[in-house]
């Protein structure tokens, strides 16, 4: 099921805080081949809008109406000036439309001031966190990256917006994918053990992964993949299950298709070369298994046949 983001634009929005909410969610779409989201920029008038640096966005349309899973404020600077009847009546409406509010940067005083974080728990740009805290006693406001509570996100600037858009690819379709966005997209931020390319906040895990990426080509069982990293297969696959939620041959296996995936794409080898680099005896037993993660053969992968 496709989830729908409607981001709600205001002059002097962050570029950066956009890319790091929206170019995740297009990477899942990418690995996938799935539309898994979808999205479409508003303002409140429909007029376009100037980010901070100047880069001009003409929006899909007025918010009014319009209804989808998360509504997405995002203000960034000048946001004082937004603080305004017109504005806070706008959100009300959306409210009603929407399964979820996230206010990213400065987004989450616009939600504040409508009441739509009484009782939870919230973040803000740490700039502005006392600010918030004085203006807001309904508001539980911490100073977080993210803050997921229920049907409310915050995030607290352009970094933290990845992280956000990360945790939420994470709880929909799992820590694999997320991992994998985070690496398509080289993040490299410390301060979410799943931003950083295909590692997790477990360190042994780490090491199977390790061990996994660099023995593609030739397979190892995963009984000596416990071995070299100093453990137990049932350690291992215990592990594993806990914090990826899938087990160490599936890993394994998915690492070499994605691998695969690449190849196919990025080359013009042929499918039996291709196999043998990704550890497959020969091409058709790589590509039963790319068909069954993929849902299409190598040979209609590369040539762009639809599921």
């Amino acid at each position: 099921m496709t989830r729908r983001y409607n981001i709600l634009l205001f002059d002097g929005f962050s570029n950066h805080c956009l890319a790091n909410m929206v170019e995740p969610l297009r990477a899942a779409n990418t690995l996938s081949r799935q539309i898994l989201y979808a999205w479409r920029f508003y303002s409140l008038d429909g007029e376009a809008v100037q980010s901070s640096s100047g880069l001009v966005v003409t929006p899909h349309d007025a918010l009014n109406d319009q209804s989808g899973d998360v509504l997405i404020v995002m203000p960034s600077y000048g946001y004082l000036k937004l603080d305004n009847r017109a504005t806070i009546r706008a959100l009300l409406t959306a409210a009603r439309n929407h399964g979820r509010l996230a206010g990213l940067d400065t987004g989450s005083w616009l939600l504040a001031r409508a009441g739509l974080l009484d009782n939870h728990r919230a973040t803000i740009h740490w700039d502005e966190l006392s600010r918030f805290e004085e203006a807001f006693p309904s508001v539980d406001a911490v100073q977080e990256r993210i803050v997921i509570d229920g049907s409310r996100l915050t995030c607290s600037g352009a970094m933290a917006a990845f992280d956000l858009a990360s945790a939420l690819i994470r709880h929909d379709h799992g820590p694999l994918l997320s991992m994998e966005v985070a690496h398509l997209l080289m993040s490299r931020g410390a301060a979410d053990p799943y931003a950083l390319p295909l590692k997790s906040e477990d360190t042994l895990v780490n090491r199977a992964l390790a061990v996994m990426q660099g023995n593609l080509e030739a397979p190892l069982p995963i009984k000596d993949v416990a071995r070299k990293i100093g453990c137990s297969q049932k350690k291992l696959e215990t592990r594993v299950q806990a914090e990826l939620r899938t087990t160490p041959q599936a890993l394994y296996r998915r690492l070499r298709l994605n691998l695969a995936r690449k190849l196919v794409e990025e080359t013009e080898q042929s499918i039996a070369e291709i196999a043998g680099r990704c550890g497959y005896e020969n091409a058709s037993a790589m590509t039963r298994a790319f068909k069954a993660e993929f849902g299409r053969t190598p040979t209609a992968f590369r040539i762009g046949v639809p599921k």
